[in-house]
């Protein structure tokens, strides 16, 4: 079987139908991994790169990036590096509406245990041990 490490172009295209011809290209790669014909290996950098341009060039709200993402990086055929993290990254980002970076930057930190330094506030709302720099 055949692991392919997949580009955020490639999950943009799936995502958004945008343009026709690549997103039916980026629909067959995905049937293809749910046959089990392929692997697609996601990285959490491709998943952060995704949330951006999903936000930022198709305006989407973080509570709809959430909805079309998580059932991409679970579905059958698909490896999520870091997995547990990315998910609950991408669920905190719109439940607590915080960017995705420190969602992300929440979880490997509740994961790894430690605390979180930044002079960003958001991380009041994830339920982490937070300080700023002094």
């Amino acid at each position: 079987m055949t692991d392919l490490w997949v580009d955020a172009n490639v999950l943009l295209r799936f995502l958004t139908g945008e343009p026709p011809e690549l997103a039916q290209r980026a629909l067959r790669l995905m049937q293809q991994a749910e046959r089990g014909e392929v692997i697609l290996r996601l990285s959490p950098i491709v998943v952060a790169e995704v949330v951006w341009v999903l936000g930022s060039f198709y305006r989407y709200p973080r509570n709809q990036i959430a909805e079309v993402l998580l059932p991409l990086v679970i579905a059958e055929g698909v490896f999520l590096e870091e997995s547990e993290q990315v998910v609950a990254a991408i669920d905190r980002m719109a439940t607590a509406n915080v960017d995705f970076i420190d969602a992300y930057l929440a979880e490997v930190a509740r994961r790894e245990g430690g605390s979180v330094v930044s002079f960003d506030r958001d991380f009041r709302r994830l339920d982490i041990p937070w300080v700023e720099p002094e």
